[in-house]
């Protein structure tokens, strides 16, 4: 019989997708690295529970206790689904310009939601980063999991998903682009397929308001970059520990608009219901085609599925009043 002892098992090997339509301008083959295929519904769930099971080890994490981090949604449900089989406590600070379905799917799972404003510095007293530092100073017996600076994150990324990537692309791939955020993914499977070909192009998918471009480029960390945007999971007003820029080759940045509108346009030209992050991925890759040749192999990872966005970008209500469609 073949089955997993619980539903952890069942994290990773995700497949890989051809695109067709949306691609059909590029000289290039394009994969997509499926991770809603994950059992949380994202690639977060690899680092998870790498993360918790690394805490475990060396004994920041202890029986019975709670853990306690800040998370645009996705983490969060990766997190309690281990803590879940493994009998911990979870109480997850996000912002409140992440979607409802977000918090309400981690409410699901069991739990504890504490939302916090959007627009306000990193080192506000209510910004997400301030107030899971101070819940899980407060909560006696809780690990404070930080995914921007746990190195956890990157080695998930190192140890499976870019393997995965080499063995399924025959180790003839030679782009990989994908959103940053916290910067484990990008790192960690780009230190890896630059182990395996040193001659692969890895390409970092920003959004306006974020740092990360800038940064790169100039060394600069500019406050004037930093301003409230739409676009969920990727992008940030900080530097995480986690984003080695020393790996990435460029940034290409994608506007809230052409994010939603691509998301919309995966499901309905490649029945591809995904989040938000994907719509900026793939239009990320449309936006570098002058860096592909017909003989490339160009993989964009697609982080999380779109039931955490029908209330949003497919939402045609929601779409018009943003002024992303007519």
């Amino acid at each position: 019989m073949d089955y997993s002892e619980n539903i952890l098992g069942t994290i990773g090997n995700t497949p890989m997708v051809k695109i067709n339509k949306l691609v059909e301008d590029l000289p290039c083959l394009v994969l997509a690295k499926y991770e809603t295929f994950n059992p949380g519904n994202s690639v977060k769930d690899r680092m998870a529970l790498q993360m918790i099971e690394d805490a475990e080890a060396d004994g920041r994490l202890k029986p019975g206790g709670t853990i306690i981090e800040g998370t645009s949604g996705n983490t969060g449900m990766g997190l309690a689904l281990a803590a879940i089989v493994k009998g911990y406590k979870c109480v997850f600070v996000i912002s409140d310009k992440q979607s409802k379905e977000k918090m309400d799917i981690l409410r699901a799972v069991g739990a504890e939601v504490v939302v916090c404003p959007t627009e306000v510095e990193p080192d506000d007293p209510r910004s997400y980063y301030s107030v899971s530092k101070r819940l899980a100073k407060e909560t006696p017996n809780a690990w404070y999991v930080n995914q921007y600076d746990n190195p956890s994150n990157c080695k998930a990324h190192f140890k499976t998903t870019g393997p995965e990537i080499w063995e399924q692309t025959d180790g003839k791939v030679t782009h990989f682009v994908v959103g940053v955020g916290t910067g484990g993914t990008i790192s960690g499977v780009g230190s890896y397929l630059k182990m395996k070909n040193p001659n692969v192009k890895i390409w970092g998918v920003d959004t306006y308001g974020s740092v990360f471009k800038k940064y790169h480029e100039t060394g600069i960390f500019d406050e004037k970059e930093i301003y409230p945007y739409v676009t969920e999971g990727i992008g940030e007003d900080i530097l995480p520990a986690n984003v080695n820029f020393g790996v990435i080759d460029g940034f290409t940045k994608v506007t809230d608009k052409d994010a939603a509108i691509y998301t919309q346009r995966l499901a309905k030209e490649e029945g591809m219901f995904l989040g938000n992050s994907a719509g900026a991925a793939i239009k990320g890759v449309l936006q570098l085609k002058e860096h592909f040749k017909p003989e490339d192999v160009v993989v964009v990872l697609f982080h999380d599925h779109g039931s955490r966005y029908v209330g949003k970008m497919f939402n045609d209500d929601w779409m018009r009043k943003m002024g992303y469609v007519d």
